[in-house]
């Protein structure tokens, strides 16, 4: 995510502290975070899809969803 993004995020949050939201900027507000959050996930998921786990004895082995786990 850009940084006018988050900038205009966090002004949204100091205003909504200081003096309130109108019902526009409450939206603008609520898009830029879901898309802040997606955005978030994505990059934790990628993340997590080349994470590999080494045991004791040297073993690599990739990280899986718990769904994805037969054990």
């Amino acid at each position: 995510m850009e940084t006018p993004r988050l900038k205009r995020i966090n002004e949204l949050a100091k205003k909504e502290r200081e003096k309130g939201l109108t019902p526009e900027e409450k939206l603008e507000q609520q898009e830029l975070r879901a898309e802040y959050l997606a955005v978030f996930k994505n990059n934790f998921v990628n993340q997590l899809e080349h994470t590999y786990i080494v045991d004791e004895k040297g073993n690599k082995r990739k990280v899986r969803r718990k769904s994805e786990k037969k054990d």
